[in-house]
């Protein structure tokens, strides 16, 4: 357990005073921050380093501001299907009130003012500046007034990840957009290039599509590859209803524009042409800046190895999407618990991925958890499968227009348990709560026929779907 301390001042590496600390966080996303609070409220002198935003990409460029992008497309979805359920409807799209909530209420115009006092409030320091392990327990941080160097008992690292561009000929002289310049437009192109059809793909697609934007998704494979076929099927076909284009199976080879249009060329097929260009094809981290090396690990890894409490060397902590179990922000409060509790000296939980729950917020919603029937069969496991069509159930039948969705488990059949599912659907998202912790428990899956299910409720399908996994 470490012990608060006082301020202490000696010599560093590079010769430079020292400023000595119990821990040190680099990087406060939702983790970062958490686990620095955590940490001061525990009693130890934390200093909190960012060079961005305090509460890093979810608040102000990822979950919440496209959340409310989502929430104001579904409305209008929602508003267009009046006229086969209730009567008739008018609906004009205007973009303004969404970009100025996003402004106003979700991101203060992108200040982290509010932010940086609540750590402070909960006796943590905080420095704006980029920070690197420049020796074992020590970091530089390079600030706008000059470098400071910490030496700590526990350090933290956090630094989550940047938009991953492709070296595409021709893309880095262009205006291109990521999600951060897509969360702050106040106004829409007339058409859209997206390149990637993973979570923030299909996101930005289908809402922008909603509000009049002509779209075109370029995916190498399929949309949301990392769920299940269905899903990204399933998709694909609401896709093309609402007039998206989607070009699968072939891989922009290069990118050009003239002053007011993109145009995408092809591995193969036709050129791809737009008045704005949106790159989502991923999220990186330079492990080389961080300094990672001088611990003797990998800068060059995709990730970084942890251990069940999020150590990854003596005395540095790893959590969010660098610790490599899920790029989300769920994922990096609940390594922050951990990690805080492990510095802290506190008996506490360890870490457990087999029941991680991920959503991607289209219309409909893909809701998934643990392993898909592909990684189960990889893995060597005796594989079960049950599948349920949402419209095929009353409360999709009701629901009518919109409907679309199924439920998918994935069992281990050996132990008679789930190790994956699916709800893809109106509230596919919420319905998968349900199932995450029948992954998570490992309740048997001959206790969950046992249970009741209200009607009619959409996750009455799990029930259906439990019925449809073949007999052993």
């Amino acid at each position: 357990m470490l012990v608060g301390q006082r301020d202490g001042m000696r010599r560093g590496s590079g010769g430079m005073s020292v400023e000595t600390v119990d821990a040190v966080v680099v990087g406060m996303g939702p983790g970062g921050e958490d686990v620095a609070a955590r940490l001061a409220r525990g009693g130890l002198n934390v200093v909190g380093v960012e060079g961005r935003l305090v509460g890093g990409e979810c608040p102000y460029f990822a979950c919440v501001p496209t959340k409310i992008m989502v929430r104001a497309a579904d409305v209008l979805a929602e508003a267009g299907r009046v006229n086969e359920l209730a009567g008739e409807a008018v609906v004009k799209p205007e973009w303004g009130p969404v970009a100025a909530r996003i402004r106003d209420e979700a991101t203060d115009n992108w200040d982290d003012s509010a932010a940086v006092e609540r750590f402070e409030k909960a006796g943590g320091t905080f420095v704006r500046g980029w920070g690197r392990i420049s020796a074992p327990g020590e970091v530089t941080v390079a600030t706008e007034q000059g470098e400071r160097v910490f030496r700590a008992r526990a350090v933290v690292l956090n630094p989550g990840t940047a938009p991953a561009v492709p070296p595409l000929p021709g893309l880095a002289d262009t205006p291109y957009w990521t999600n951060r310049e897509a969360v702050r437009v106040t106004e829409l192109p007339a058409s859209l290039i997206v390149l990637g059809g993973g979570p923030v793909g299909s996101e930005f697609a289908q809402l922008f599509a909603r509000f009049g934007v002509r779209v075109t998704i370029v995916v190498p494979k399929r949309l949301v590859p990392q769920d299940e076929p269905e899903a990204s099927a399933l998709l694909a076909e609401v896709f093309e209803a609402e007039g998206i284009t989607v070009r699968s199976g072939a891989r922009a080879a290069g990118v050009e524009y003239d002053g007011h249009e993109f145009t995408v060329t092809m591995s193969e097929g036709e050129p791809v042409r737009g008045e704005r260009l949106l790159v989502a094809t991923g999220r990186r981290t330079d492990f080389a800046a961080l300094g990672i090396g001088v611990l003797g690990l990998d800068e060059q890894a995709k990730s970084i190895d942890v251990d069940e409490r999020m150590r990854a060397a003596d005395g540095l902590w790893v959590i969010g999407d660098v610790a490599g179990h899920g790029a989300f922000t769920h994922m990096s409060m609940y390594q922050a618990r951990i990690a805080a509790a492990d510095i802290l000296g506190e008996s506490g939980e360890t870490a457990q991925y087999r029941a991680v729950p991920r959503v991607t917020f289209t219309d409909p919603e893909v809701g998934s958890v643990g392993l898909t029937e592909e990684q189960a069969r990889a893995a060597g496991l005796t594989v079960r499968v049950g599948k349920y069509d949402i419209p095929a159930s009353t409360r999709g039948w009701i629901h009518k227009v919109g409907n679309e969705g199924f439920i998918k488990l994935v069992e281990d059949a050996d132990r008679g348990v789930l190790v994956g599912a699916t709800s893809m659907g109106p509230t596919g998202g919420e319905v998968l709560s349900a199932l995450t912790l029948a992954v998570h428990a490992e309740v048997p899956t001959s206790t969950l026929r046992t249970m009741i299910y209200a009607y009619p409720t959409f996750h009455r399908a799990i029930e259906a779907a439990l019925d449809a996994l073949p007999s052993s």
